[in-house]
């Protein structure tokens, strides 16, 4: 079955940055777009960013120019690398592919910064 497993997130001050890893199998990992969101308490899940199957990405305004999504088809892992961070990025961070129809979403890893 499809398996999306996030890691990297924790604490990090104002500021500072942090690469989020989420490894994928079950799929043909090459041929899928993969997509970051992002769920703040009391808030509704967000799209972050999109990265396509041939490598194309696409940003929300709030991250663009802090935020670089990419992935490593060898790996079957997409990335997300987080500079700039503020505290308004605190939330839990998920990846997430369609296939066949049907949305797979990874666990989440939380993302929280201090201010």
């Amino acid at each position: 079955q499809v398996q999306l497993v996030e890691s990297g997130g924790g604490l990090v001050q104002t500021g500072g940055s942090l690469s989020l890893s989420c490894a994928a199998s079950g799929i043909m990992f090459s041929i899928h777009s993969m997509r970051w969101y992002r769920q703040a308490p009391g808030k509704q899940r967000e799209l972050v960013a999109t990265i396509s199957s041939g490598g194309s990405t696409d940003y929300q305004s709030f991250v663009k120019g802090r935020f670089t999504i990419s992935r490593d088809n060898a790996k079957n892992t997409v990335y997300l690398q987080m500079n700039s961070l503020k505290p308004e990025d605190t939330a839990v961070y998920y990846c997430s592919t369609r296939s066949f129809g049907s949305d797979y979403w990874g666990q989440g890893t939380q993302v929280t910064v201090s201010s």
